[in-house]
């Protein structure tokens, strides 16, 4: 289960980023309840925050992913994970010194995203050269296994933080100061180990070929397919949380931290099942979509706080095995001077229908309530995933027609 971290360098990555990780969890719920508190509980402008964290991505996802392809990633992502840290300590000071308003906050969350531009298909394409193929979908398990440790701490830290200090300020400042792990265990690195990919010499029609490498695969093209519908409302889980605990159960900053931290504990476990299992199967991606749709309903259904709590462990589960499967699968299917490319897709797909799944969540939260909200999203990613499944067949069987023409 953790054998990745026999790598030196893996280790130092993993070590950084567990500590990193819980900074950012520690953000992303401060800057939730900042903007509750600041609009006086306003879903629709919760939504609007999200949908500007992810947007850039769905603009200019795929551009990062060509910048990955052409230049050492290492670099890269000490100049991303430093940029990061100066929005955090700008925001914290802002929040500090009583100045933070709402569009202070919607400027950051557009900043951050444009820098995930870059870092994050670069960071999934750097996996593999600090493990090499062999362990590639052990280390993708615990990488996700260590953000969901994070995720089980962090937003309950960020709770009970919230509560003892009576604001989001101090929150900020701490993640900044978090970043400094990951940046270390970049800069430390032996560089002589890591299995480093030759950087793709700048040509014309990049972006190009690279949607047609993931056209012309199927086992591209399902994983991507399914991701870009599901995640489109998975992305808005973490919002309709705080739409729940707050407006539907009346919980305050500790109790929504908890929810938050009941998810992120079956996430984890859904995580550590995933790094037990040598390669990724296809009807686990699938069972990990369809079970993540009908959990959402059923936590919308739940009458009770304790209830919904309880419902929340089986839907991080569900989740994170699709995330993990999605991941691995579409790694370790990706030639290496294609990965930065493909990984930018990917993560186009993964976070840029947030914009669009965001608002949408929010819209319907205020217009029906939280709960409504929260059961249509099931219900779209269970259509999602069965569109994906025809929309794949239907690309496979049009461009089988088209090949033997074309010889």
């Amino acid at each position: 289960m953790f054998r990745s971290l026999k790598i030196r360098n893996y280790r130092m990555f993993a070590a950084g980023g567990a500590v990193s990780n819980v900074g950012t969890w520690l953000q992303r719920t401060a800057q939730d309840w900042l903007v509750l508190e600041l609009t006086h509980g306003s879903a629709a402008a919760l939504g609007t925050a999200t949908a500007l964290q992810f947007l850039p991505m769905l603009l200019f996802g795929m551009f990062g992913g060509v910048l990955a392809d052409r230049y050492p990633k290492r670099p890269i992502l000490i100049t991303a994970q430093s940029m990061m840290a100066g929005l955090a300590l700008t925001i914290g000071v802002l929040t500090m010194t009583g100045a933070a308003q709402v569009w202070h906050v919607y400027v950051m969350a557009f900043a951050l995203g444009l820098i995930s531009c870059v870092e994050v298909p670069t960071r999934q394409a750097f996996v593999v050269e600090m493990v090499g193929r062999k362990d590639l979908s052990n280390a993708i398990a615990l990488n996700s296994s260590i953000f969901n440790l994070a995720r089980v701490v962090g937003p309950a830290i960020a709770g009970v933080l919230i509560y003892v200090l009576g604001g989001t300020g101090p929150i900020f400042l701490v993640n900044a100061l978090t970043f400094a792990a990951v940046i270390s265990s970049l800069v430390f690195m032996r560089k002589s180990e890591l299995h480093l990919a030759p950087p793709v010499p700048r040509a014309k029609g990049q972006l190009r070929e690279g949607l047609r490498y993931v056209l012309q695969r199927e086992e591209l093209l399902m994983p991507i397919l399914l991701v870009a519908f599901v995640s489109m409302f998975a992305q808005a889980f973490s919002m309709s949380i705080a739409l729940m605990a707050r407006e539907v159960f009346k919980a305050g900053a500790s109790s929504f931290g908890m929810a938050s931290s009941m998810f992120a504990i079956g996430a984890l476990g859904g995580a550590l099942l995933a790094a037990r299992r040598a390669r990724p199967s296809r009807r686990m991606l699938v069972a990990g979509a369809i079970g993540f749709g009908l959990f959402q309903i059923a936590t919308g259904l739940a009458p009770f706080y304790p209830i919904y709590l309880l419902l929340l462990i089986p839907t991080g589960i569900a989740l994170i095995t699709f995330n993990t499967s999605a991941n691995a699968s579409v790694q370790l299917a990706t030639a290496p001077e294609m990965r930065g490319r493909v990984m930018g897709i990917f993560m186009l797909v993964f976070t840029g229908g947030a914009p669009i799944g965001a608002p949408l969540v929010g819209w319907l939260s205020e217009l029906g309530g939280p709960r409504a909200g929260v059961m249509l999203s099931g219900v779209l990613v269970v259509v999602g995933t069965g569109l994906a499944i025809l929309l794949t067949r239907v690309i496979t069987a049009r461009r089988a027609r088209l090949t033997p023409a074309a010889a």
